[in-house]
């Protein structure tokens, strides 16, 4: 997995804080030590260093085991410096409110933050430094939490683009199988009623279903593979065949090139689950398919909707989709009026 530029580089950024190391070293230098001890506490001090580098370079995954080994070299030093190792505190806090894996950090951090109180204990530890330590503290806490709540949002982000491809691919194959199931029934009754009848159309009927299947697994196929685009196109010439093996008549205003070409692909899933609701429930014998700049129009003459039943899957995929375009579905219809369903694009 590809690292981030602050992932790479963070060991860079912590390193410029280490001039502040500068303090306890020339503390080391100005306490009344021996040779020994000086030269003992500037060696931890320089383990120190390089533990808080390697720590945010290369010991990423084992960072509370690298807050507790700062932890006990930073108390390492106090022999040698006393109260004066309470600056290194601001490592600690930094160290653990930016690296150390939840939920450890938060304890870790306070911990950071309440060891400079130390110092109020008899020492004469300066004052300003309070009004350094727990703001560079809190800053890097800060950083933190804004850091995981970027990252839950992500994963929220994620749950929802799948989730959101999910229903995408459950409408698509509604659409399809709907749209193919039906046309592939139509085709089976005609071609029972024409075996005896008329032997080579019933022959033509059964080779139109074998492609038809054929045609419908393609588009599942692709429709899992999220690669299926409709063609209104394509649509315009198939519609009229399938309600003509249903015997319905179809008419057919306008043209592909009248429609907007940002809708094409809207418009022609509109058209094909309208066909499929029409060849299905309507008992129609007559269909109205208009075409303008600014949407789609399918009339039909059958039963109408029935208000009971509510939208089913294909009626409630269809407005989800015109919504998601900006757009409006209407329905419209009743009785023996048939069913109106136009689109209204933007």
């Amino acid at each position: 997995m590809t690292q981030s530029p602050w992932e790479r580089w963070t060991w860079v950024v912590a390193g410029v804080w280490l001039v502040f190391l500068a303090y306890p070293v020339v503390e080391t230098f100005q306490a009344d030590l021996s040779w020994v001890a000086r030269g003992l506490t500037l060696g931890v001090l320089a383990a120190f260093a390089a533990v808080y580098l390697l720590g945010f370079a290369v010991w990423r995954r084992h960072a509370l085991r690298v807050w507790l080994a700062l932890l006990a070299l930073g108390l390492a030093t106090v022999p040698g410096i006393g109260i004066e190792a309470v600056g290194l505190t601001p490592y600690l806090g930094a160290f653990s409110a930016l690296m150390v894996p939840a939920p450890w950090w938060r304890w870790t951090t306070a911990l950071s933050a309440v060891l400079p109180l130390v110092s109020l204990v008899g020492g004469d530890f300066p004052a300003f430094f309070f009004l350094m330590v727990w703001p560079i503290i809190g800053f890097c806490a800060a950083i933190r939490v804004f850091g995981d709540l970027d990252a839950q949002a992500e994963r929220a982000r994620a749950e929802l683009a799948l989730t959101a491809e999910r229903e995408r691919v459950a409408r698509d194959v509604h659409d399809v199988l709907g749209h193919s199931l039906t046309a592939l029934s139509i085709k089976a009754e005609l071609a029972s009623r024409l075996v005896d009848l008329d032997p080579d159309r019933a022959r033509a009927e059964l080779d139109s279903i074998q492609e038809t299947a054929r045609q419908a697994l393609a588009e599942i196929r692709a429709t899992v593979g999220g690669l299926r685009v409709a063609g209104l196109d394509a649509e315009l010439r198939t519609v009229p065949e399938v309600l003509a093996d249903a015997g319905i008549e179809t008419r057919v205003s306008g043209e592909v090139a009248d429609t907007d070409p940002r809708h094409r692909t809207l418009l022609a899933w509109v058209l094909r689950e309208s066909v499929t609701n029409v060849v299905r429930h309507s008992r129609a014998s007559h269909v109205a398919v208009e075409l303008s700049s600014t949407g789609l129009v399918v009339t039909d003459d059958g039963t109408g909707m029935d208000a009971a039943t509510g939208e089913g899957n294909g009626l409630r995929g269809m407005r989800e989709r015109v919504t998601a375009a900006g757009g409006t579905l209407l329905l419209s219809g009743g009785g023996a009026s048939g069913t109106r369903v136009e689109v209204r694009l933007p």
